[in-house]
């Protein structure tokens, strides 16, 4: 079985039309931001009300929830998934591993387009990427919080 081409622009434009409230994180929004990384995935923050729009607009698209939207309540997350993997946070807030709390509202009502000539997404602001980043802390994440710093500095 081979592999079809993923349609970024589709994807990005799907979620859009949704009207989904629907933060793009994880290293692909830093990818947005022009971080020279490679990552295999996709990883969305999702409002918890928008679950049911953001499934409905990817369908057509063939990506597939791997639980209900009452489980993935429940559980804070799920996939969406087939040949492509998009991990799907569902929580009104996460905290970081030294306590501090971002909520999902305060996330969105900071958010910032990322535009491009194919599609637009929306992003946390640095400071908040920077703390979905210090959720989990893994060796990768320290890396993409120091380019985070950097460029939040650039801008001021």
């Amino acid at each position: 079985m081979q592999a079809h081409e993923f349609d970024e622009a589709g994807f990005f434009g799907a979620i859009e039309q949704s009207g989904a409230r629907v933060l793009l994180i994880g290293r692909r929004a830093l990818i947005a931001l022009g971080m020279p990384v490679l990552t295999a995935d996709y990883d969305l923050w999702v409002h918890m009300d928008d679950i049911e729009a953001l499934n409905g607009a990817l369908a057509p698209l063939e990506l597939h929830p791997n639980h209900h939207p009452a489980d993935a309540r429940a559980r804070g997350r799920y996939v969406l998934e087939n040949d492509e993997h998009v991990d799907v946070l569902v929580a009104r807030a996460q905290t970081t591993k030294d306590g501090v709390r971002l909520s999902f509202d305060d996330a969105w009502a900071r958010k910032r387009r990322c535009s491009t000539p194919r599609f637009s997404v929306w992003l946390p602001a640095i400071a908040d990427l920077i703390l979905t980043k210090r959720w989990s802390m893994r060796v990768h994440d320290v890396q993409d919080i120091q380019f985070l710093e950097a460029l939040r500095h650039e801008e001021g």
